[in-house]
Order: C-alpha cells, then structure tokens, then sequence
C-alpha cells in the first residue's frame, strides 16, 4: 500500500504531555482497506514492533509473567524506549485451558494486568494464541483429543481471550496461531514440527486431510476461530502470522491470504527473516502477500543477513509495507554488551537494537509517547 510521506515531526513537550493525557486511540482498518489508521480520526498509523515472546533465558512470558511482574513493567519501558509503538506476545493454550472446558482464572487477570501496563505505557499488543511452543506445557488431554474436539478447545480459547481483551484500544490484533501448516497427502502423527532450541513454533491444524483439500481445512479452521472471537469482540482486528512460502520456495500463491480463506483476515502478517545477498529476492517475494489489505512483517531479525541489509529490506519496503515487528528479549543494548559471558550473539542483537532505535524515527508516522 502506498503511504502518504514519512516525515518526522519535532513535537513541543508541551504538545507531547497533552497527547499523553489522552485516550489511547484503537487502530483500525483504513475506509479503502489499504493501511491502517487511528479510529475516528483519519491519522495515518504504521507499526513499528518487537515480538516479546521470551527472555533471555528462553522462558516464554506466561511462564513467569506472574511471578515477575517488576520485570515485564520493566522491559515494557524498555521497549517503550527503542521508539516502538507496538508488543507481539504469545500465549500457550496449555497454560491457559486447565482443561477442555475450563480457562485458568490467573492467567486471565494476569492478560489484564498486561492489557492496562500497555495502555499505560501508550503501546499496542499483538496477541498471538495458541501456543505450544514447549512440550512440557501442553498437557496430555489436548494431544489425546480429535481434530474437531482440538478445533473446539481452541475456539474456548479465543472466546475467552476475546472477552478478556474486548473493549481495550491497546489491542491492536488477535493473531489465531503462529505459522500454521497443513498436512500433506499422507497422514502426520504429530501435531507439532520443526523443533528450534527446544520450542515447536509451528503447529498442524489438521494431521489427516480426510479427502479435504488444504484450503477447506484452513477456510473451516479460520472461520471457527474467528466466530469464536466475534461473539465477543466485533471490532478487534484478526490476522494468521504465517510463513511466506512464496519465499521460500520461489513461486507460489499465498495460502491464508487467498481470496477465499483471507476474507475473515482483517491485514496480512508474514513472517521474513531475509538472506545474504538476496534483498532483492525478499522484497520481491513480499510483494507476493500485497493482496489488497494492509501487510505486516510480523517477524524480522539479521538472523541470516547483515544489519545494513535488514535495514535496507524495511527502508525499501516501506511502499507497499504497514508495519515490522522485531524482537526483544529483556536485554537493553547496555545489558547485551556488559554481559560477563557476551558472545557474537548479544553482539549482534545489540547492534539491531540500536539500529531498530534508530529506524524509528524514519518509519513511525506518529509518535506513542
């Protein structure tokens, strides 16, 4: 989508206070469907990121969000800090069903006591479900259930995340499962795959097509899942953050984005993590997902490309691109480089955050503070 000009704007403090006092606007589509903007207002708005998901010790949040509330207001602040506007966070259906049927009261309030830390702190969450990133937090009912009884526990899921979260400006999207797949003409055993240090971020809808193409499967689950949030919440928006096979295989047509399966789909998320030497093919590939509603790298990080190309991949994508969504892990750049046992790891996520820091005041149409 071609957006209006980027300028960054010196704003008085003066102005600023004011603008802290006010209401923290909700983010919706635009009238045209191409970007997004601020509701009951016409203000343009562009999402400038980090996926929150765990920290540095590979403990995802819901694991110790309770526990170590100070350290989650904390890094709230930091993130606040680099000059983003918006927080993707993950939450394990395993920790939020206690069973079939019944939701776990103390992960609910916790998810409140996030939603009011983020209007406070004037940021926006991306709330992605779902989760079964580790094994040892699914319990053994939810592997011994059917594909239509699995379907319906995460639907529980959602209804109750909706009913949780409905009314709050600060969210700015329900993302329904991080990087779904479907099986393919053999049945799979599994529910999970592609293990990556010991966390299963992709996750089967289905483990046996029954005669069904890939595309009923996926249209059924998305519009289960999104009647289960709208009984809830009618204005909230709702997206699948998905891996850009267009991308990584060459060619192709984008499977959840399709005009069929994407109609409940509010904007595209795709998650690009770019190679060295190839911008030009990542940027390409993205224009892959332009399919007339606004589009989200949801997930990017110099894991297999440098820092001044992943700079290039946001800059140059900046037509047809509404947001980018990195990382943080609860270590400010100071942190990552003061580090007893530091190595080329937080060396190199330390250079991205300055450089994330630095970004934002090119990409960020509006200001969050």
């Amino acid at each position: 989508m071609l957006r209006a000009c980027f300028a960054f704007v010196l704003i008085p403090f003066s102005m600023l206070v004011s603008q802290a006092a006010e209401p923290l606007p909700a983010i919706r589509v635009s009238p045209d469907g191409q970007s997004f903007i601020q509701a009951g207002s016409d203000q343009p708005f562009v999402v400038w990121g980090v996926n929150y998901d765990h920290d540095q010790s590979g403990r995802l949040l819901d694991e110790y969000w309770i526990e170590e509330w100070d350290r989650v207001a904390e890094d709230f602040g930091e993130i606040q800090q680099l000059g983003a506007n918006c927080v993707r966070i993950h939450l394990q259906l395993g920790l939020w069903m206690e069973s079939p049927e019944q939701v776990s009261q103390s992960q609910v309030d916790q998810l409140k006591r996030l939603i009011e830390l983020a209007e406070s702190k004037r940021l926006y969450l991306d709330l992605t479900g779902l989760a079964c990133y580790h094994k040892a937090n699914i319990p053994g009912w939810l592997n011994e259930l059917n594909e239509a009884e699995r379907w319906k526990v995460q639907a529980r899921f959602w209804s109750s995340v909706a009913k949780t979260c409905a009314g709050s400006p600060a969210i700015f999207c329900y993302d329904l499962m991080n990087e779904p797949i479907l099986p393919g003409e053999s049945p799979e055993t599994d529910w999970l795959a592609g293990e990556l240090g010991g966390k299963f971020f992709v996750q089967r809808l289905a483990l046996d097509r029954k005669g069904r193409s890939r595309e009923e499967i996926a249209e059924a689950w998305v519009n289960q899942m999104v009647d289960a949030i709208r009984e809830h919440d009618s204005e909230t928006m709702v997206t699948v953050g998905v891996i850009p096979w267009v991308f990584v295989f060459g060619g192709g047509k984008p499977l959840f984005y399709s005009p069929v399966i994407g109609k409940r789909l509010d904007f595209t998320s795709v998650h690009f993590y770019p190679e060295k030497g190839k911008i030009d093919h990542a940027l390409k590939s993205l224009q892959a997902y332009e399919v007339g509603k606004p589009l989200v790298v949801e997930e990017m990080f110099p894991m297999k490309c440098g820092i001044d190309e992943l700079t290039t991949f946001v800059l140059q994508s900046e037509t047809h691109v509404d947001g980018w969504i990195s990382f943080y892990w609860g270590g400010t750049a100071k942190e990552l480089r003061e580090k007893e046992d530091a190595g080329i790891a937080e060396a190199i996520t330390a250079k991205w955050l300055d450089a994330f820091q630095e970004l934002s005041a090119e990409i960020r149409v509006a200001p969050n503070r």
